[in-house]
């Protein structure tokens, strides 16, 4: 495109082909952080020292917990003749109650 002409007006979800990561690609910067999480992690004794962590500070290896493990799941367990044994959808939701 010349300079100084004007972009075209683009609909809402459409982008310039050849513009910006495409859509899957993970941030870089994101990936470099986790990157380093699972170094820290290694240097400190991996798995030995999240078991100490979740004896020592429950709540705050639960919300770390709570933010591995996807909210939800979806599945499905067929019986011998094919039909759906179970719910095909579960959905995990807080059960603290509120300070109403």
């Amino acid at each position: 495109m010349p300079r100084g002409e004007a972009l075209p007006r683009l609909k809402k979800g459409e982008r310039i082909p050849g513009s910006g990561r495409k859509p899957g690609t993970p941030n870089k910067i994101t990936q470099d952080v986790r990157e380093m999480i699972i170094g820290a992690l290694r240097a400190v004794g991996g798995e030995q020292y999240l078991a100490e962590q979740a004896r020592k500070n429950p709540q705050a290896f639960m919300a770390l917990i709570g933010k591995v493990i996807p909210k939800e799941v979806d599945a499905t367990i067929r019986g011998p003749e094919g039909m759906n044994l179970f719910p095909s959808r579960i959905e995990i939701v807080d059960g603290r109650k509120s300070d109403d």
